[in-house]
């Protein structure tokens, strides 16, 4: 099992839907680079196809839990 270190945590499930993303990149924008973040969300297959468009080749993106309750995934900043 991968040990992982986060810089930072962001659980939106309790926000309200308008304010997730921004959040998230908020977060994602204060790492430094080799740092990673874990989210806590709802199935963030829209958020993944974000940072793909906005940020191509800058991110990893690594599912620790995928549902079908329960989401979390490391994303890392390169």
């Amino acid at each position: 099992m991968n040990e992982h270190v986060f810089t930072a945590t962001v659980d939106v499930r309790p926000m309200p839907a308008p304010e997730k993303h921004q959040n998230i990149f908020a977060a994602y924008d204060s790492l430094q680079p080799g740092e990673s973040m874990l989210l806590n969300d709802h199935e963030p297959r829209p958020l993944y196809y974000q940072f793909l468009v906005e940020m191509p080749d800058q991110f990893e993106w690594e599912y620790l839990e995928q549902g079908p309750v329960v989401w979390q995934v490391r994303i890392g900043k390169k």
